[in-house]
């Protein structure tokens, strides 16, 4: 046999007798720890923790070796010094700090809690339908079962925001569509109580803005002649008759005063009578004014026109507030009160909006479009608003009587049967809490039992605190089974 030959089946022998050993160290019967040494908690967690760090290292990855005197020597493979002693690695990322040894807890057991977090607890061992035991509750750790800890930085990763639960007018909105009227109550008509002509027309177009007292024409009349005429001798026998008996001024002053009160009683102006008692003389034409500041909505008059006693020769109405005749269905009358908000947008006035208050419900309902008439009251200062303006109204209908305690509508976990809201304790302290919800509006709900005024609930990040609580409370459930 060459020496080649040899070499070869020495090498055979040896592996053939390595693999002997190694497959019995394999099926050698695992060593037993002695009964009389049993692990202690805190030794078997030290354990635990070093065989974790162990496998983190293992998986990080090593970018070279440094010498462990810790000079500027440095290796790509592993290597060792002069003395013996083994480069030190270093890795690509920091070294994690090994988590500490779990605690053992002590103490008397209050009750079992569910381990997936239900509101199930059992004062004696049990397990859920799935196999998991339930989780022990310790004396002085009775939140344990029912406040969800979360670390501040994990509070701040999730975004969670806290509001306290106040106590709100809730309102549901009310849309219908209405248009801009006159206000009925500041609506006037000049009409003569005599006859005559007009002479001269002063405010002859129809929209013309008119002031109180200001001239809307001057007007010839017999009537008004006279009466002027009157007054005048009338006064002029009074001061002629200062010598006369008492009965005789009396009797001269009564006729003066009745002629005057004709005047009055025509409208003619206070300006025209005290120039007759500062001894004027009757003027053929009077001018007869507006009684209203406004708009001129209709003008039948015409100049030369001759015109009779009651005939309406102006309608002049003022426009600084106006009324919105808003059509209601009849299902939201129930919802619709006086007093109550109304805001009103235009097409024709973009990006306006009018708030006004709700003063008049109407008592019919219009049988071919089953709406009512509600009117709300707008005021019109600028005088944007005109007549048969057609706008969008949206009433604010209270659904409580009152105000009521109630949270964002975010904040509520609910799962068809029940409803629940976190509950915040403290800092990163959070406690499901069973409430019983009412009436949903404008973006609340209304928290008719298990709730108080003034505890901040979760309205952000909930569903993550609680996707994250029953996650840790199946881990724990599997640890413990």
């Amino acid at each position: 046999m060459t020496r080649a030959g040899t070499l070869v089946a020495g090498a055979a022998v040896i592996a053939a007798l390595g693999g002997g050993f190694w497959l019995g160290r394999q099926s050698a019967p695992p060593q037993m720890a002695p009964a009389s040494a049993p692990a202690t908690g805190a030794h078997a967690g030290h354990e635990a923790a070093a065989h974790a760090a162990a496998q983190v290292a293992a998986e990080r990855a090593i970018l070279y070796y440094q010498a462990p005197d810790g000079s500027a020597d440095y290796s790509p493979v592993p290597k060792k010094d002069a003395q013996g002693r083994e480069y030190t690695p270093v890795y690509a990322d920091p070294e994690p700090e090994p988590a500490p040894p779990p605690k053992p807890k002590s103490g008397k057991i209050l009750y079992y809690r569910n381990p997936m977090g239900l509101p199930d607890t059992s004062p004696v061992p049990k397990k859920d339908p799935m196999g998991m035991d339930y989780v022990p509750v310790y004396e002085g750790d009775e939140d344990g079962g029912s406040t969800l800890k979360v670390g501040i930085d994990k509070v701040q990763k999730l975004g969670v925001r806290t509001e306290p639960a106040v106590l709100r007018q809730l309102t549901r909105p009310i849309r219908a569509v209405g248009t801009v009227q006159v206000d009925e109550r500041q609506l006037h008509v000049v009409s003569p109580k005599f006859e005559g002509y007009i002479e001269r027309l002063n405010v002859n177009q129809t929209g013309q803005k008119v002031a109180r007292g200001q001239s809307l024409m001057e007007i010839y009349s017999p009537d008004l002649v006279l009466a002027q005429q009157e007054y005048v001798v009338a006064l002029q026998g009074a001061r002629s008759l200062e010598n006369a008996s008492p009965e005789a001024r009396d009797s001269a002053r009564s006729l003066a005063e009745g002629a005057l009160s004709r005047l009055r009683n025509w409208d003619i102006g206070a300006g025209q009578i005290e120039r007759l008692r500062s001894g004027g003389q009757p003027s053929r034409t009077l001018p007869l004014a507006s009684p209203v500041s406004g708009v001129v909505l209709e003008k039948k008059a015409i100049q030369g026109m001759r015109f009779m006693p009651g005939e309406p020769l102006f309608q002049i109405a003022d426009l600084t507030n106006v009324w919105v005749i808003a059509d209601v269905f009849e299902q939201d009358l129930a919802q619709v009160d006086v007093g109550q908000k109304a805001e009103v947008s235009f097409n024709a006035l973009p990006g306006m909006t009018f708030t006004g208050k709700v003063t008049f419900v109407y008592p019919t309902v219009t049988p071919e479009t089953r709406t009512a008439k509600v009117r709300i009251e707008l005021p019109n200062h600028e005088g944007h608003l005109r007549p048969s303006l057609y706008g969008t109204v949206q009433l604010a209908a209270p659904v409580a009587k009152g105000p009521v305690v109630a949270v964002p509508d975010s904040a509520v976990l609910d799962t068809g049967a029940r409803q629940a809201v976190l509950v915040e304790r403290g800092e990163g302290l959070y406690e499901p809490r069973e409430i019983k919800a009412g009436t949903r509006a404008d973006g609340y709900v209304e928290v008719m039992d298990g709730l108080k005024e003034g505890e901040k609930v979760v309205v952000r990040a909930n569903f993550l605190i609680d996707a994250e609580s029953n996650l840790k409370a199946a881990l724990q459930g599997f640890h413990n089974h």
